[in-house]
C-alpha cells in the first residue's frame, strides 16, 4: 500500500483491517468527528452505520474521485437522489439479504403481537387489569407478501408451520421454488381477500404510496397491514382513515414521517403498533456488513464487478 493507493473509507466499527486486500489504503470515520482524509482522495466509500442520510452524504460533494459506494442498508432511496446530485457516474450497492432474517422475524413478531393482543394486555398490566379475551390466530391465515425478495422469502419460511397460504407479489410475475410470484399489477384483486398484508418491497418511485385510499380501501375489514420496508410505501393520512375506525389495524417498523414525531395521530390510534424501524438491528448485522464490505473490497481492488449494485 502506497500513498497513491486507492483511498477507502470505511465506517469506525470495521477495525479489522489487517485481512482486507493490501494494495488499498484505509481510513475509518464515524460520522461525527472530522473526515480521517481529503474526501477527494475517496474512491470507495463504506458510509458509518447510521440512518441519517445528512450524515452519510456530508462528504459526498467532495469525494470527486468516488466510483463506488456500499449502503450499509438494504434501502437506498435517499442516498439515491443524493448521488444523482453528483452527476458523475457512481456505482451504488446496497445491503439486500443482510438484513433480511432479521427483519423477517420482526414481521413474524409484529404480525403475532397484533394478533394476539399484547399491546392490549400490555397497556393492562400496567394498569394492574386482569382482562382476558379471545384473540385472533395466525394459523391457516392468508398473508399477502408485498416485495417477494429476501424478507418476503425469509418470511414465508417462518409462516411455514402455521399453515398460511402465503400469496407472494414482487414487480413482475415469475415462478419461485415455492410457488407463482405476482406482479404489483395485480394487487387491486389480491388484497381483497388477504387476512394479513406484510409490506417488505423498496421504496422506489413506482412504489411510493403504493398503497394508497384506494389500495387501503379494497383490504378486508379487520384485515392487518405490516410494514417492514420504507413508510412512504403506505399513504399515512389514508392509513389513519382507515385505522381509526377500526376497520384495519396496522404494525408498522417504518412510518412516514420517520422518525415519527411526538404527538402524531398514529401514535394514540387504536389497533396500531409501531416500532421505531429496528427490523435490521439485531447483534448479527455487524458481521454480516463486515463479510459483505470484505467480499466488495476484494471484487473492487480486483477491477471486478461488485455485488448487489443498485439499478439507476
Amino acid at each position: 500500500m502506497t500513498a497513491s493507493s486507492p483511498q477507502v473509507w470505511l465506517p469506525a466499527q470495521f477495525t479489522h483491517l489487517a485481512d482486507l486486500p493490501p494494495d488499498l489504503n484505509y481510513a475509518r470515520w464515524d460520522g461525527r468527528s472530522a473526515f480521517p482524509s481529503d474526501p477527494a482522495a475517496v474512491e470507495f466509500y463504506a458510509p458509518p452505520l447510521t440512518k441519517d442520510i445528512d450524515v452519510i452524504s456530508k462528504p459526498l460533494a467532495g469525494m470527486t474521485r468516488l466510483r463506488a459506494v456500499q449502503a450499509l442498508s438494504s434501502g437506498t432511496d435517499e442516498l439515491r437522489v443524493e448521488l444523482d446530485r453528483l452527476q458523475r457516474p457512481v456505482t451504488l450497492c446496497d445491503a439486500r439479504g443482510v438484513p433480511a432474517r432479521s427483519t423477517a422475524e420482526l414481521a413474524l413478531t409484529l404480525i403475532l403481537a397484533s394478533l394476539r393482543g399484547i399491546p392490549e394486555s400490555l397497556s393492562a398490566q400496567e394498569r394492574g387489569l386482569w382482562s382476558p379475551r379471545t384473540y385472533q390466530t395466525l394459523y391457516e391465515r392468508s398473508v399477502l407478501i408485498v416485495g417477494y425478495g429476501a424478507v418476503g422469502s425469509a418470511l414465508e419460511e417462518l409462516l411455514a408451520p402455521f399453515g398460511c397460504v402465503v400469496i407472494r407479489v414482487a414487480s413482475h410475475d415469475r415462478n419461485s421454488g415455492r410457488g407463482p410470484v405476482h406482479s404489483v399489477a395485480r394487487l387491486p384483486r389480491l388484497v381483497t381477500d388477504a387476512d394479513i398484508v406484510v409490506l417488505s418491497t423498496p421504496l422506489t418511485p413506482k412504489t411510493r404510496q403504493l398503497f394508497d385510499a384506494g389500495l387501503l380501501a379494497r383490504m378486508k375489514d379487520g384485515a392487518l397491514l405490516v410494514n417492514v420496508s420504507r413508510g412512504a410505501v403506505v399513504d399515512t393520512d389514508a392509513l389513519l382513515k382507515e385505522t381509526h375506525g377500526g376497520r384495519l389495524r396496522a404494525a408498522l417498523d417504518v412510518t412516514d414521517p420517520e422518525p415519527l414525531p411526538s404527538g402524531h395521530p398514529l401514535w394514540a390510534t387504536p389497533g396500531v403498533l409501531i416500532t421505531p424501524h429496528i427490523g435490521a438491528f439485531t447483534p448479527s448485522l455487524w458481521p454480516r456488513l463486515e463479510a459483505l464490505i470484505r467480499r466488495q473490497l476484494t471484487r473492487f481492488a480486483a477491477g471486478e464487478e461488485l455485488e448487489n449494485i443498485v439499478p439507476r
